[in-house]
C-alpha cells in the first residue's frame, strides 16, 4: 500500500477559495486533486506534505498554519497496486503564489463551486466534510473500472490540530 498526502490550501475570502491542482502525469492523471504525494521512507506525513506542495506548486506550507485533517484508505481489488493510505491536511498559512510545474496545473476554487465531475468521484464524499472544519477517518473501495466508489465508511468528528510531540503526527 501507498503511504502519501493531500493538502488543501485553503484562502480566505467570502467564500473561501480552495487549491486544486491538475495531476498532469502519473496516478490521477487529468484529475484534479488536492497538493500532495508519497511518503518517503522514514519521512513522517507533515514534513512529507510540505515537501509535496513545494514540489508540486511552489507554495512553501507553514507548520503552524497546517491542519491534519483526516487519514483516508482507498483500495482497488482490481488493482492492488493503486492501494493508498493517504493523510489529508487543510493548511491556512503559507508563502508564495501556486506556479505551475511538471506535475501540477494548480487553480483556486470557491469552496461553493468545486468542480467534483473532474475530480476523484470519492472527494464528492468526503472534501465537503474536511472543508468544514470536520476531522475524517474514512475508506473507500473502487470497482473494477478504478473509477468508481462501489464501498465506504465515513467516521467524522472534530478538527483535530494538536501533533504528538514525539511523532508529530495526529492525535486523533
Amino acid at each position: 500500500m501507498v503511504h502519501a498526502t493531500l493538502c488543501f490550501i485553503v484562502r480566505d475570502g467570502a467564500p473561501p477559495h480552495v487549491l486544486l491542482g491538475k495531476k498532469k502525469r502519473g496516478f490521477g492523471m487529468g484529475k484534479l486533486n488536492g497538493i500532495g504525494g508519497k511518503l518517503e521512507p522514514g519521512e513522517l506525513p507533515d514534513d512529507g506534505v510540505i515537501r509535496e506542495v513545494e514540489e508540486e506548486v511552489g507554495i512553501t506550507i507553514h507548520k503552524s498554519g497546517l491542519h491534519p485533517a483526516g487519514r483516508i484508505t482507498f483500495r482497488f481489488p482490481f488493482m492492488k497496486t493503486f492501494d493508498h493510505f493517504v493523510h489529508v491536511y487543510c493548511a491556512t498559512e503559507w508563502e508564495g503564489e501556486p506556479i505551475e510545474t511538471e506535475e501540477m496545473l494548480p487553480s483556486w476554487f470557491s469552496v461553493n463551486e468545486i468542480p467534483f465531475e473532474r475530480m476523484w468521484q470519492d472527494d464528492a464524499y468526503w472534501l465537503p466534510i474536511v472543508l468544514g472544519g470536520k476531522h475524517i477517518v474514512a475508506e473507500f473501495t473502487f470497482g473494477e473500472d478504478n473509477e468508481t466508489v462501489t464501498d465506504w465508511v465515513i467516521r467524522k468528528g472534530d478538527a483535530c490540530r494538536l501533533l504528538d510531540p514525539e511523532t508529530r503526527t495526529p492525535r486523533c
